[in-house]
């Protein structure tokens, strides 16, 4: 992965210090996503960065993917204490137990909206009429 930005694009200041959030901004933020463990993904690490910087996150991104299996959404539902207690001696994440167990709550929550509307892409859309909100500077 290369290091360089290109200066010449027009991007939010929140990122032009640092090449990960700058690459974070390009290629992610904004874009609309319909995948239900990506959707899932950005709903824990969001919880997780609570309190925390977005850069904090982002640098910690790869370490959650291991500790929370990837955020497979049944998978993470299932956790119990020993999991728990696992992931609070991981020094890769965010150790904070009242996180860990929103994100477990959050799965659970996920599968029940699966239930009703067939996915969480389907119910999160459904608020903006699957279409996305483009707003001007």
């Amino acid at each position: 992965m290369e290091d360089t930005i290109d200066l010449s694009i027009t991007r939010c200041e929140w990122n032009l210090n640092d090449v990960l959030l700058t690459r974070y901004h390009d290629e992610e933020w904004g874009n609309p996503l319909h995948n239900d463990q990506m959707l899932f993904e950005f709903l824990s690490l969001d919880a997780m960065q609570a309190g925390l910087s977005w850069n904090t996150i982002l640098r910690k991104r790869e370490n959650f993917r291991q500790a929370f299996d990837h955020f497979e959404i049944e998978v993470v539902a299932a956790y119990n204490e020993t999991k728990i207690q696992e992931l609070l001696a991981n020094p890769g994440i965010v150790r904070n137990k009242a996180k860990i167990n929103a994100i477990i709550h959050n799965a659970n929550r996920v599968i029940e909206i699966r239930e009703q509307f067939g996915s969480l892409d389907h119910y999160l859309w459904g608020f903006i009429e699957g279409k996305t909100i483009q707003n001007s500077w």
